[in-house]
């Protein structure tokens, strides 16, 4: 990978030189931030000015999706380069299998000869990492914000030798909107009262349509305490938006506490930084908060990529899976063989060259609303669709077009002068669904309509 990582870099007329030494590698993640809840993505209901310098110095891929809307199983299949249905890991309490507890992200990059930290939550299965050395990282901070920028920062600090680093930075907010909508104490951040009209307004989307999939207001009334907005008030929806937006701003506030020390030792020369977010937040999107539904506000997550002397500023819309191709981006890095289990492929070219197409020509996003009511769904990403289906119940089918309504508020299964990008949509699931879940008992194929 290093010979074309420079050859390309050259072309560009850049300076990055990877031939002397492989890069530190810094990943930042966030729990539960849409892709959308970002100042530098055009929000001006929240100010982001942290992460929005990352933007600056390296790459924004706009159309980045998360393995599956929900924090354990999104993480495991960061950690494992498995689909969450692959390895079974598809609930937030299910333990990593023991064929995958020596072979994670961790494992392989301590074999590649990284210094490897982690600090905040890990959620492949507990919150945080099961000891002081677990999965190939020392363990510098377990599931907690508070502190956990310190602790990571002194990590940076270390003298590691001949090593290059490999740190993982992961923080739980925005993750206490949680909390705070069932009437808890958001346990990481303080979330101010505001005057009703200093909250962001209602989105667009957000009444429920007519041809929207019924499943999710089945799912939804199965757990008021996951879903506590069934009653919600319009104002009482600018109320929750107004607390998610400050928790976000509140983990920018931590997360600039790593870029500053970045700055400080100038580590933008010699090392690649990853931010992402293991899933999304509704917020008030089609009445939904939380996660698990595959609306784009959930499903949808951020990614930014700074490479030394790479791009500045840019924007990609390859598509991208975060879960799956995690570990072959980290791995081309690392200049270490990506392995044969790996489904997902490096974003690094796209990283470099932010006008090309990427290597995916279509991403699946996985969901299981095993807490509630048990449905699954899937929703297959291209270039300028979204399909969605769940298993079961009305308009379980969605198609949505990308280039004209994000905001999913036009479901275009319902109409036959689209039945041919249906058709197409639903075989690219069907493969995908024979690529990735062989073994299955009951074949999943069988939730696709074949005509």
């Amino acid at each position: 990978m290093r010979k074309r990582f420079i050859k390309v870099a050259l072309l560009l007329a850049t300076t990055i030189s990877l031939n002397a030494s492989r890069p530190n590698i810094i990943y930042i993640m966030t729990d539960q931030q849409s892709a959308t809840a970002l100042s530098c993505a055009g929000n001006n209901d929240v100010a982001t000015p942290n992460i929005d310098r990352l933007a600056a110095r390296g790459v924004r891929f706009t159309d980045a999706y998360c393995a599956m809307p929900l924090s354990g199983p999104s993480r495991s299949a960061m950690f494992t380069g498995y689909t969450p249905s692959a390895s079974g890991m598809q609930e937030n309490e299910t333990p990593l299998p023991d064929s995958l507890r020596t072979r994670t992200l961790g494992n392989l990059m301590a074999l590649a000869g990284y210094s490897n930290g982690y600090s905040g939550k890990w959620h492949v299965n507990t919150n945080s990492l099961p000891a002081d050395t677990a999965f190939g990282f020392v363990n510098l901070h377990g599931h907690n914000d508070v502190g956990l920028a310190e602790d990571a920062i002194e990590f940076l600090r270390r003298d590691h030798g001949e090593k290059p680093m490999f740190l993982v930075v992961s923080l739980d907010n925005p993750h206490n909107i949680c909390e705070w909508a069932r009437g808890q104490k958001p346990p990481f951040a303080s979330v101010p009262d505001v005057p009703l009209d200093s909250c962001p307004n209602l989105p667009p989307n957000f009444n429920i349509n007519p041809f929207d999939a019924d499943i999710l207001r089945w799912e939804r009334e199965k757990s008021y305490r996951l879903y506590p907005t069934k009653a919600y008030t319009p104002d009482d929806w600018r109320k929750y938006r107004s607390a998610y937006y400050k928790l976000v701003e509140h983990v920018d506030a931590e997360i600039g506490k790593i870029v500053d020390e970045i700055e400080r030792q100038g580590l933008w020369d010699n090392s690649v930084i990853i931010f992402t977010s293991d899933h999304g937040d509704g917020q008030g999107a089609h009445h939904w908060n939380q996660k698990t539904a595959l609306w784009e506000e959930v499903a949808n997550v951020p990614l930014i990529v700074c490479i030394p002397g790479g791009p500045q500023g840019k924007i990609s819309r390859a598509l991208v899976n975060n879960g799956i191709d995690l570990m072959p981006t980290v791995l081309d890095l690392a200049d270490e063989k990506i392995p044969q289990w790996c489904k997902g492929k490096s974003i690094i070219p796209a990283a470099i060259d932010p006008s090309a197409p990427g290597d995916q020509e279509y991403v699946v996003v996985e969901t299981n609303f095993a807490q509630t009511g048990g449905t699954r769904g899937w929703a297959v990403r291209t270039p300028h669709y979204k399909y969605v289906l769940y298993e079961a119940g009305k308009n379980r089918e969605m198609l949505f077009d990308m280039d004209n309504d994000r905001l999913e508020m036009t479901n275009l299964a319902v109409e036959a002068r689209h039945h041919d990008q249906l058709l197409l949509h639903r075989q690219l699931l069907r493969d995908w669904m024979q690529q990735n879940l062989i073994g299955e008992q009951y074949p999943s194929t069988r939730f696709i309509p074949v005509n």
